[in-house]
């Protein structure tokens, strides 16, 4: 399993139109993604339960990625959080 912690900057947060990019960078991969924050936890696949996180500036949130594709998975959100958010 994968683990990557990473602190949102973005003024408005985890926001609708980069999180359905998101969504959509998370589903070309089979390993499952699931987004921490605190102790309330979602499918990084599923765009409402995504925003329903409400992850705001300065919030620290924790993905974990557990599957076969995992590495580049993990390098590949990581990349996306730290270019959107």
């Amino acid at each position: 399993m994968k683990e990557i912690k990473f602190t949102v900057t973005d003024p408005l947060g985890i926001h609708a139109r980069p999180a359905g990019i998101l969504v959509k960078e998370a589903k070309k991969f089979s390993s499952k993604i699931t987004v921490w924050k605190g102790d309330k936890s979602c499918d990084m696949r599923k765009l409402l339960a995504l925003m329903g996180m409400a992850v705001k500036q300065n919030d620290e949130i924790t993905v974990q990625v557990e599957g076969d594709d995992e590495a580049a998975c993990a390098e590949a959100i990581e990349k996306f959080l730290k270019e959107n958010f």
